[in-house]
């Protein structure tokens, strides 16, 4: 059954959020604030490691890095594009409208926790390339791999942020359902140089995620958004 890796990513995030939000209760104030930020932490350290692993290779004996200035130019060139579009505020909006269909109104950090945690799941690699392969193949697998991840993930950001975290399973759904969809037309531009440079812009913007948790928000992470699209594009420049 086509889609069904998209059912289960999204299935997997509602459980997650149900059961964060429930388990949640039992934390006081300053007890959530801590699990926010070790939550934030562990964020740094999986976009650290997807990170390097696109960056460092080894030679030998030696180990060089690369693709610095593709990480510059995509960030820099995507966030000009997305801070001019406003794709923040967008999710911004939407939150707030999710805020008030849901009766959260007296949650002041219900959007935060929508925008923060629909980031957090849906940038990535295996949302991407698991969406292709359920279109194409049929094969569920990654999304299967993901949504096990992403049920810890956002347990534990509910648990930390509040209930709006339960809400990303929605822009998921919407982003993982088309990709599907539209695989056979996706497929051909994903070669495997184009997802190496997605898996590791992608992980630098997850990166800002987690430094938003750990620190407070500092910068406008859905506004970066377009530099994941440029790196696809810069895997076919010469």
């Amino acid at each position: 059954m086509t889609g069904i890796g998209t059912i289960i990513n999204t299935a997997s995030i509602v459980a997650g959020g149900l059961i964060g939000h429930f388990t949640g209760k039992l934390f006081k104030p300053e007890q959530q604030e801590s699990l926010n930020r070790a939550c934030g932490v562990s964020i740094l350290f999986i976009a650290i490691a997807g990170a390097m692993e696109g960056m460092l290779e080894i030679n030998g004996s030696e180990i060089t890095s690369g693709k610095s200035m593709l990480v510059v130019l995509c960030l820099a060139a995507g966030t000009a594009a997305g801070e001019l579009i406003g794709i923040e505020r967008g999710f911004e909006r939407f939150g707030e409208w999710l805020k008030a269909k849901t009766g959260s109104s007296g949650d002041a950090g219900f959007v935060n926790a929508f925008v923060t945690a629909s980031l957090t799941v849906s940038i990535g690699a295996m949302a991407i390339v698991g969406a292709i392969q359920d279109g194409l193949l049929h094969d569920y697998s990654t999304l299967a791999i993901k949504s096990v991840l992403d049920f810890i993930i956002i347990t534990v950001m509910t648990s930390s942020m509040g209930r709006g975290c339960m809400f990303s399973a929605i822009p998921v759904f919407i982003f993982e359902g088309c990709i599907t969809l539209l695989a056979q037309l996706v497929a051909p531009v994903m070669t495997t140089e184009a997802i190496a440079y997605l898996s590791l812009v992608g992980s630098v913007l997850i990166f800002s995620v987690g430094v938003n948790l750990v620190w407070g928000k500092k910068l406008n992470v859905a506004n970066m958004l377009p530099a994941v699209l440029l790196a696809i594009l810069a895997a076919y420049l010469p």
